[in-house]
C-alpha cells in the first residue's frame, strides 16, 4: 500500500505530539492504522467498572466488546483529517480493528506467545504484527483465511490431536487495539508493533508449527489444579 510523504510525516508529527503529552491518542491510533498500515478500524463500546456497557443496552450480551452499530468506521487509506474529523464523532469509543479483512489472528496463551516470538526471531520467520492482551493472550497476525484453514493446517502438521491451548480468530471477530482498555481489564499492547517491515500479516503456515510446538511445551509444564 503506498503512503505519500506528507501523509507519513503529518502523522509522525503528531504522534510526537501526543508522546510530548503523555501517552498517544485515540485519534493517532486510528490515522496511524488507516493511514500507515492499511487497516479498517471500528468504533468499540466500552464496559464501565460494574460491567454495563456504553450502548445503553442494559442487557447488551457482550457489553464493552462489540462494534456500535451507528458508526461505519474509518476506512483503510483514510487521511490524517478523515480519520481524526470521523473519530471526533465517536468521544471514549474503543478502536476495533476487524479480523479477516487484511488479518487473521492465532489466539495462544502470552506466555506460550513470548516464548515463540523469540523463537521464530531465532529463525529468521516472518513475523508480523503481535498483540498482547489484558487477559493473558497473544494474537498472532496472519494472513486472512487462516482462521478457516486452521484444523487442516494443524492436521497435516500432526498436531490434530494434541490438547492445545490455540484457536484461530476469522471474519465477524474483532481485536482492541491499543490504546483501548478491553473492558474493564485494562489496555491492550503491542509485543510487536505493526512497521514497515511487519505490518504484512504472513501465511499461517510459516508460524503455526513453531506456535503448536510452544504451546504444547507449555501445556505439559502447566501445573494441575489443585497441586
Amino acid at each position: 500500500m503506498g503512503f505519500t510523504i506528507g501523509g507519513i510525516r503529518d502523522i509522525r508529527e503528531l504522534r510526537s505530539a501526543s508522546r510530548r503529552r503523555g501517552r498517544a491518542t485515540d485519534c493517532t491510533a486510528v490515522a496511524e492504522y488507516t493511514g500507515l498500515w492499511g487497516w479498517d478500524v471500528l468504533a468499540g463500546a466500552r464496559s464501565s467498572a460494574t460491567g454495563v456497557c456504553s450502548c445503553g443496552d442494559p442487557c447488551c450480551a457482550r457489553p464493552g466488546a462489540h462494534p456500535l452499530d451507528f458508526f461505519p468506521g474509518v476506512r483503510a487509506g483514510a487521511t490524517l483529517d478523515e480519520a481524526t474529523r470521523a473519530w471526533s464523532e465517536v468521544p471514549g469509543a474503543a478502536v476495533l480493528l476487524p479480523v479477516g479483512r487484511r488479518f487473521d489472528v492465532i489466539d495462544v496463551p502470552l506466555g506460550a506467545g513470548v516464548h515463540a516470538l523469540a523463537r521464530l526471531e531465532r529463525m529468521g520467520l516472518p513475523r508480523g504484527p503481535v498483540l498482547a492482551t489484558p487477559t493473558g493472550r497473544a494474537y498472532f497476525f496472519v494472513a486472512p483465511g487462516a482462521a478457516a484453514e486452521l484444523p487442516a493446517l494443524l492436521y497435516r502438521m500432526g498436531w490434530d490431536d494434541a490438547d492445545l491451548d490455540l484457536a484461530g480468530m476469522g471474519e465477524g471477530s474483532h481485536v482492541v487495539a491499543p490504546p483501548s482498555p478491553m473492558g474493564t481489564f485494562g489496555p491492550a499492547r503491542w509485543l510487536r508493533p505493526p512497521s514497515p517491515d511487519a505490518a504484512t500479516a504472513p501465511p499461517a503456515r510459516l508460524l503455526l508449527g513453531t506456535l503448536a510446538y510452544i504451546c504444547h511445551r507449555v501445556g505439559r509444564v502447566r501445573p494441575r489444579r489443585g497441586a
